[in-house]
C-alpha cells in the first residue's frame, strides 16, 4: 500500500517508497517533482512565488522556488537521496489572468518557472521533462515506483511525463 501525501499551496515534503505525492490547482504556482530513479525517494513543492529575497515575510521556505527547491533535496537526501541521481519535472506556471500590460512583474508564473530552471541548475539538478505555461490550471500526482508525473486538467486531459 503506497502512502499518500496531498501537499498544499506553499507546502512542500518528500517520502520514500512506496509513495504517491500531489499537489491540486497549480495555475501561476509551479509544482517541482524530484526523484531519485535509484532509492525512489520522491520529493514535490508547491511554490507559490519565484524569490524569497524580494519578500518581506519569507518565513515559509516552501513558498519560494529558491529556498523550496534547496529544503527539499536536503530533506530527499536526509531521507537516504543522493543529489547527483535527483531529477527534477517541472508542471504550472500558467499565465491565468490577460492583462494589458505584458509587464514582467505580472507574470507571475513565467517568473516562477524560470526561477525553478535557475535553482535546479545551480545545485546541478537536471530537468527531464516538464508541462508549464499556457492559461490553465492543473493538478499533478508524483509516483515512487518509476517517478512518471500524472498531470491532470479541466479542458486539456490528462498526460504523463
Amino acid at each position: 500500500m503506497e502512502k499518500l501525501l496531498k501537499i498544499g499551496m506553499a507546502e512542500l515534503d518528500s517520502a520514500c517508497h512506496p509513495c504517491m505525492l500531489t499537489t491540486l490547482g497549480l495555475g501561476s504556482c509551479v509544482g517541482i517533482a524530484l526523484y531519485d530513479s535509484i532509492t525512489k525517494i520522491s520529493g514535490l513543492a508547491h511554490i507559490m512565488l519565484p524569490s524569497s529575497l524580494q519578500a518581506i515575510n519569507n518565513s515559509n521556505t516552501a513558498k519560494f522556488a529558491d529556498t523550496a527547491i534547496v529544503k527539499l533535496v536536503d530533506d530527499m537526501i536526509k531521507l537516504g537521496a543522493c543529489k547527483s541521481n535527483i531529477k527534477a519535472k517541472l508542471a504550472g506556471g500558467a499565465q491565468m489572468f490577460n492583462f494589458s500590460q505584458s509587464a514582467d512583474i505580472i507574470r507571475i508564473g513565467y517568473r516562477n518557472v524560470v526561477s525553478s530552471k535557475e535553482k535546479l541548475e545551480e545545485l546541478g539538478i537536471p530537468i527531464i521533462a516538464e508541462d508549464t505555461g499556457g492559461s490553465y490550471g492543473r493538478t499533478i500526482e508524483l509516483y515512487s515506483d518509476d517517478g512518471r508525473l500524472v498531470i491532470k486538467t479541466v479542458g486539456h486531459g490528462v498526460k504523463q511525463i
